[in-house]
C-alpha cells in the first residue's frame, strides 16, 4: 500500500472543530470531527506531543467515525491536572473531557507512545466505557527508552532540558521520532517551539518522565507490571501497531506485548519509526478502520 506523509501542522481542514472546554475547573483543548451519531474514537498523543499528531486520521476517517483528540492534561495547550502528571491523572483528564463533551457511549481508544499507557489506564478506570484499545508504539512493554527521555530524570539537568526549549533540541526530538528525517519539517519544529515557549508542557513532560522512569532503569517495571496485570484480567479487543525502526521505544517491545496481551492483533510496519500514524498514514488508517469495523462499540 502506498504511503503518503501527512500535511504540515497548522492548517486544519475547513469545518474542523478545535475548541477549548472547561472540565473539572480545568481548560482542555480538543479537536472533534465527524457525525456525532458515528462510533466515537478517542486519540491520545505521546509525551511532549499534542493533538496535531492525529491530523492524518482526521483526514482519512472522520467520514466514518466521530474522532476526538484532546491535548492530554498539561500537554499542548491543555491545563495540567491538579493530581499531577502520572498515568492516573492523565487518564482521568481524558475521562473528564469525554464527560464535558457529553460522550457517555462506549468508545474506541487509540494511544501512541505515552498515550498507549494512558489508553490502558483509562480502560482500568472506565472498564464499561472503553470498548477497544489500539496501542501504537506504546509505552509499558519494556524498560528500554531513548536516552533523551532517560535524561529527563537526571536531577537538575532533566528539568532544565525539559523547560528550556530551543530550535536545536526541537529539531533533534522531531528527527528522533521518524525513520525518514525529511518528515521533521520546519512546520513541525515550529509547532514544537510554540508549545515549548508559550506553555508549561515541558514541565509536565519532566514530571511524567520522573514518575514513569529513571536514568538508571529506563521505564520503571513496577507500574508496567501492575497496569498489565489489571488490563490482562479484563481483556478487550486490542490492536497493536509498531514501526520496526522506532528509536524511542524499540520494536522488540511488540514481542513483550504479544506475551502480555496474547489476544491482541499485532502489526510490525517495516521502515517506520515511532509514529506510524504520521509516517505511514494510509496504511495505519486502513489497519485501524478495519479493526474498528470488526469490533463495533
Amino acid at each position: 500500500m502506498p504511503r503518503r506523509a501527512a500535511r504540515a501542522y497548522g492548517a486544519p481542514d475547513a469545518g474542523v472543530d478545535v475548541r477549548f472546554l472547561t472540565t473539572a475547573g480545568r481548560r482542555v483543548r480538543v479537536r472533534v470531527a465527524g457525525d456525532p451519531d458515528k462510533q466515537p474514537v478517542v486519540l491520545l498523543h505521546g509525551i511532549t506531543r499534542s493533538l496535531e499528531d492525529w491530523d492524518p486520521l482526521f483526514e482519512r476517517l472522520a467520514g466514518e467515525f466521530r474522532l476526538i483528540a484532546p491535548d492530554l492534561a498539561g500537554y499542548g495547550w491543555s491545563a495540567p491536572h491538579p493530581a499531577g502528571a502520572g498515568l492516573a491523572a492523565l487518564a482521568e483528564g481524558v475521562g473528564q473531557t469525554l464527560d464535558a463533551l457529553g460522550e457517555t457511549r462506549s468508545v474506541h481508544v487509540v494511544g501512541n507512545s505515552l498515550g498507549g499507557a494512558v489508553t490502558l489506564t483509562l480502560a482500568t478506570q472506565r472498564p464499561q466505557q472503553v470498548a477497544t484499545t489500539t496501542l501504537v508504539d506504546a509505552a509499558g512493554f519494556g524498560h528500554e527508552v531513548t536516552p533523551l527521555l532517560r535524561t529527563l530524570g537526571v536531577p537538575g539537568l532533566g528539568r532544565r532540558l525539559a523547560t528550556h526549549t530551543n530550535r536545536a533540541s526541537a529539531v533533534l526530538q522531531e528527527r528522533l521520532i521518524f525513520a525518514d528525517p525529511a518528515l521533521a519539517t520546519r512546520a513541525r519544529v515550529n509547532h514544537a517551539l510554540a508549545i515549548g515557549r508559550t506553555t508549561d508542557a515541558g514541565l509536565t513532560a519532566w514530571r511524567t518522565a520522573r514518575e514513569l522512569g529513571s536514568p538508571r532503569v529506563g521505564v520503571r517495571p513496577e507500574w508496567r507490571a501492575s497496569l498489565l496485570d489489571a488490563v490482562g484480567a479484563a481483556p478487550r479487543p486490542t490492536l497493536a501497531v509498531w514501526g520496526d525502526r522506532d528509536r524511542v521505544l524499540p520494536a522488540k517491545h511488540l514481542e513483550n506485548l504479544r506475551r502480555a496481551l496474547p489476544h491482541a492483533e499485532t502489526h510490525l510496519l517495516p521502515g517506520i519509526g515511532h509514529m506510524p500514524q504520521l509516517e505511514s498514514p494510509d496504511e495505519f488508517a486502513a489497519l485501524l478502520a478495519d479493526f474498528l469495523r470488526r469490533h463495533p462499540a
